[in-house]
């Protein structure tokens, strides 16, 4: 670029310089151009040629992307490598699309990509707390035409835009959230957020990614609360996980426990069932035999039953008329004697 300024100055000094001199002496300008204006004529096409050579070709990096334009009209978009213009009737302007990022909220050192700074303004919350989040954004140009053309100043309208979104979604939070657990997904809204709005402005920047980098109270005093209340949330949290831990340890002897008083309560259960079941099977044999013998049957329960109530007492049966009374006892002494001779 600057050898085509510098090409077009010298052309210009040495026109005007061969005007000036046929002005002033035209018959000795016209001798001088009769003997030496054929190898002037040759040499000045030769410089032309060489300055057009050099402005005519122009190299575009890895890192860049170059529009063309032919009198003022985009005509092509070059990438890497050696590009061919026509001088004077297209221009080339190269445009840098690797990633770039700024800061919002706090300052960078060495950058001139600082947008918020440290005086940006504080943010309000849903539970109308202030707040000051730093974000880090990632931006490239996508699209290198778009930028050079349908905006004046693309950064600013992605600052401005990233402002709003921002500010937006953080007033959809309250300030303990917006500390602790809402930070990625806040991230990840305001991503979306500036994506579409990108997309709706047709600027040629793309949003790559979005980062909060601190998140504090605006003063000293505020922050101070903040912390108390993190403390107090952190003791509570403390607390909870030493009731699950005993809930954790006392839950398995309560278990068994519960178990072992089921298993106890099953096997009195089915001991009462089989004793019932057995003494129902006795009482059907028993009326079994009652049903043959009533009479035999009736004696044999009230003797039965009389042992069971009477133990020890010596039973005599007398019909109440006989002379002498027999003690039953002797009676089965007597057998049990005859029985073992």
């Amino acid at each position: 670029m600057l050898l085509t300024i510098l090409f077009y100055i010298l052309l210009i000094g040495a026109i005007v310089s061969i005007i000036m001199g046929f002005a002033r002496n035209p018959e000795k300008y016209r001798d001088f151009m009769g003997k030496y204006g054929k190898y002037g004529g040759l040499a000045l096409i030769a410089v032309i040629l060489v300055c057009m050579s050099f402005s005519s070709f122009y190299s575009v990096s890895e890192d860049q992307q170059a529009v063309v334009t032919t009198f003022g009209k985009v005509t092509r978009t070059d990438t890497a490598g050696v590009h061919f213009k026509i001088p004077i009737i297209q221009k080339a302007t190269t445009v840098d699309v690797t990633t770039h990022g700024a800061s919002i909220g706090y300052e960078i050192a060495n950058s001139n990509q600082d947008w918020g700074g440290k005086e940006n303004p504080q943010m309000i919350t849903s539970d109308f707390n202030l707040i000051d989040v730093d974000f880090y954004i990632e931006y490239k140009v996508n699209d290198p035409v778009a930028y050079l053309y349908n905006s004046e100043n693309p950064e600013l309208i992605l600052n401005n835009e990233a402002m709003s979104s921002i500010r937006g979604i953080i007033s959809d939070y309250k300030v303990d959230d917006v500390m602790t657990t809402a930070k990625s997904e806040i991230q990840q809204k305001i991503k979306e957020s500036l994506m579409e709005k990108l997309e709706e402005r047709q600027i040629g920047l793309q949003l790559v990614n979005v980062m909060i980098q601190d998140v504090e109270p605006p003063n000293s005093e505020v922050m101070s609360a903040f912390k108390s209340v993190e403390t107090a949330k952190q003791g509570a949290d403390t607390a909870i996980n030493n009731a699950n831990r005993y809930k954790n340890e006392q839950l398995p002897s309560a278990e068994a426990e519960a178990d072992r008083i089921i298993q106890a309560a099953e096997a009195g259960k089915a001991s009462r069932i089989a004793e019932a079941e057995g003494q129902t099977a006795r009482f059907n044999k028993m009326y079994e035999e009652y049903q043959k013998y009533p009479l035999i049957t009736k004696r044999r329960l009230f003797y039965e039953t009389m042992e069971d109530l009477l133990p020890g007492l010596e039973v005599i049966i007398t019909d109440g008329n006989t002379q002498s009374i027999l003690p039953i006892g002797a009676l089965y002494g007597t057998q049990s004697q005859e029985g073992g001779n």
